[in-house]
C-alpha cells in the first residue's frame, strides 16, 4: 500500500507564486496513487492513502473513469485506464530511443482493443539483442489476470514470445540464446532439441503465429502474432546522416494471456482472426 499522501500539501513558493486548481490537483494525487501501487484497488484503500472520505474519493474516480484515465474492474475494484496505458507506452518510447511515427502507441491502442474483445491481459514486445523484452502490458477487466513486468526478457523456447520471434531471427541469431536456456553440454541432446525446436520454428512461420498451453505457467494459455510495419516505420538508427542500422527481421509482437478458461486452445483460430482483424483496422499486420 503506498504512504499516505496530503492531496493540498503543495511547496510554499508555489502557493505564492501560483494560482492552481485544487480539485485537478486532487484529481492527480488519487491518480498518483493508483498508479505508485500499479495494481487495482479497492475504494477504501484508495481513500485512506489519499486520506480522504471514500464518497468524496469516488466522485474523483468517477471522473477519472470518464476521461480513461482510471477503470473500475468486475469485482469493485479501480485500476489505470486505457489512456494512462498509452501515456506509458510514449514514454518508454521515448526513453528506449524507439521510432516516435506513433507506432507504439497504435500497438497500445491495438493492445487495448483486444484486451476490451477477449478479456485477457496483452503485452506487446520488441525484440534486443538480448531477446524479446515486454515494452507494454493491459490488464483485463477481470478477478483474474496475468501480469507480465515491463522490461521482462521472455524466454525464446517456453514462451510463445519468444516461440514466435526464434522463429523470424536467423538461428545464428537465435541459437547462442537458446542453448544458453537449454543448460546443457550434452552435444547428442542439444542436436535433438534443435531438431524438434526447428520443426516449430516451422510450424510457426507456416501458421503465422505461436502459442503455448502451460509451458511457462501452469494453466495458462497464450497466442502471439507478429506485427508487420511498413518499411518507413521500421525502427532505423542512422549512422553520421548517411547510413543506417539494418533491422531485425521482425521488431515486434503482440500476446494474448488468460486461463485455460479464458483463452481455451481450442478456439485458438478464432481468437487468432479476432486479433489479426483488430490490428488490420491500425494497419498493422
Amino acid at each position: 500500500m503506498p504512504a499516505a499522501k496530503n492531496p493540498v500539501d503543495k511547496p510554499m513558493s508555489a502557493n505564492k507564486t501560483q494560482n492552481g486548481v485544487q480539485s485537478l490537483e486532487v484529481g492527480l494525487s488519487i491518480l498518483d496513487v493508483l498508479i505508485d501501487y500499479n495494481e487495482p484497488m479497492m475504494l477504501k484503500d484508495i481513500a485512506q492513502a489519499i486520506q480522504m472520505h471514500p464518497a468524496k474519493c469516488h466522485r474523483y474516480l468517477v471522473s477519472l473513469i470518464r476521461t480513461d484515465y482510471a477503470r473500475k474492474l468486475d469485482d469493485g475494484r479501480y485500476g489505470l485506464g486505457d489512456r494512462v496505458s498509452s501515456l506509458a507506452a510514449l514514454s518508454t518510447m521515448g526513453h528506449t530511443g524507439f521510432n516516435s511515427n506513433n507506432i507504439l502507441e497504435r500497438l497500445t491502442y491495438i493492445a487495448n482493443d483486444i484486451r476490451k474483445t477477449t478479456n485477457c491481459a496483452v503485452q506487446i514486445a520488441k525484440w534486443f539483442n538480448e531477446g524479446p523484452i515486454i515494452i507494454q502490458s493491459v490488464e483485463p477487466d477481470s478477478p483474474i489476470s496475468i501480469i507480465t513486468r515491463i522490461g521482462s526478457r521472455m524466454p525464446l523456447t517456453t514462451s510463445a514470445t519468444g516461440q514466435l520471434f526464434a522463429s523470424y531471427q536467423p538461428n545464428a541469431v537465435i541459437r547462442p540464446l537458446v542453448d544458453a536456456e537449454w543448460q546443457t553440454n550434452d552435444t547428442a541432446l542439444i542436436a535433438e532439441k534443435w531438431q524438434h525446436f526447428e520443426q516449430l520454428q516451422a510450424q510457426i512461420r507456416k501458421q503465422g503465429y505461436a502459442t503455448v498451453t502451460g509451458d511457462m505457467l501452469m494453466g495458462i494459455n497464450a497466442i502471439t502474432i507478429p506485427v508487420i510495419l511498413a518499411p518507413h516505420e521500421s525502427t532505423e538508427a542512422s549512422i553520421k546522416g548517411h547510413s543506417t542500422i539494418e533491422k531485425p527481421p521482425l521488431e515486434y509482437a503482440i500476446t494474448v494471456i488468460g486461463t485455460t478458461e479464458q483463452l481455451p486452445m481450442s478456439a485458438k483460430h478464432n481468437v487468432v482472426e479476432q486479433i489479426m482483424a483488430i490490428a488490420q483496422r491500425y494497419q498493422i499486420a
